[in-house]
């Protein structure tokens, strides 16, 4: 799949025999997410039911389907590698979630991030409808400066947990209305949420004027990516804040200004590469105008946060 290919499908146990539904929900599941373990309450007549809207980035499924339990395991992980995450919304009945020694019961008004590269079980004791959001490995272990991968429980019914929620309903209501540049963006959005949820839950501790420092620090790089002379130094100064100030802020968040500014320029570069504002903009161009020094500096980091070069990406978009 391309990177500006946008696709919505739906598919239902009703579509075959009552006999054959089981089996039909088993080789649907791992299609859709990886294989899993399914065990059944009944297999002679199982219903369940999903609408995908994915690109080749995001997947999000909404589905909705009788108590079954699903269970990733070692063996499987061995077998079938997935090291990206999913973010588990129910909004009818839930699941109980076992993994890395948590036992959390999501349902409506609390969600849940799994990786995929560690064991878990999902038990859904009733029937049960939810979101479960695809995300990127790169989109949440990057920002956060993690090599260990995350599981994090969401509160969903204030702050912003509940601009999540209602984001990621609006992202499957609006299916049918989007493009794919459009999907992905939100989509990404929906991963800074989760990202800013989890330097929350990993800061217990962190004084409110830290946290203050590293919000205004991010909107500040974020407004102004693009200038080439940005440094923690510029940054601290244009706010009225030491270094030390900022780099500690930043270092409860798990990273460094440094880090922060590099994946902001990228942000920059990829939200451009999709924008027919700038399709006139060579490689090299873009690069100096999103705040990279060279073209090559800007292909090297690209690839290894995305896994494809700004050109291969801009390419497969003009293809499409």
């Amino acid at each position: 799949m391309s990177e500006s290919t946008y696709v919505v499908e739906s598919s239902s146990t009703a579509d075959v025999s009552a006999a054959d539904r089981a089996e039909f929900w088993r080789e649907h599941i791992a299609d859709y997410q990886t294989r899993l373990a399914h065990v059944y309450e009944r297999t002679d007549d199982f219903r369940g039911e999903t609408v995908r809207q994915r690109t080749a980035s995001f997947q999000l499924v909404e589905f909705a389907s009788e108590p079954i339990t699903y269970a990733r395991t070692a063996r499987q992980i061995s077998a079938d590698g997935d090291e990206d995450y999913r973010f588990l919304m129910p909004v009818q009945g839930g699941a109980r979630i076992r993994q890395g020694g948590e036992d959390v019961l999501l349902s409506r008004g609390a969600g849940g991030l799994l990786a995929f590269g560690v064991p878990f079980e999902a038990a859904q004791t009733t029937s049960t409808k939810a979101y479960i959001l695809t995300i990127p490995a790169s989109e949440v272990n990057g920002p956060l400066n993690r090599s260990a991968p995350l599981s994090l429980g969401v509160d969903l019914t204030t702050g912003l947990g509940r601009v999540l929620a209602q984001m990621t309903l609006g992202l499957a209501d609006e299916r049918d209305r989007l493009t794919a540049m459009q999907f992905d963006a939100i989509c990404v959005r929906l991963a800074e949420l989760l990202c800013m949820l989890a330097v929350g839950d990993d800061r217990p501790t962190a004084s409110g004027h830290l946290a203050e420092v590293e919000m205004m620090v991010r909107r500040y790089v974020r407004g102004h990516a693009a200038d080439l002379e940005l440094t923690g130094a510029t940054v601290a100064r244009e706010l009225g804040w030491s270094l030390r100030q900022v780099q500690l802020a930043l270092q409860q968040a798990g990273t460094t200004p440094r880090e922060l500014i590099k994946e902001e320029r990228l942000r920059l570069v990829r939200v451009r590469l999709n924008d027919p504002r700038f399709v006139h903009m060579t490689i090299s161009e873009l690069a100096h105008a999103s705040g990279f020094t060279s073209a090559s500096v800007l292909s090297t980091a690209f690839r290894q946060r995305y896994g494809v070069s700004p050109r291969e990406l801009r390419h497969e978009h003009r293809e499409s």
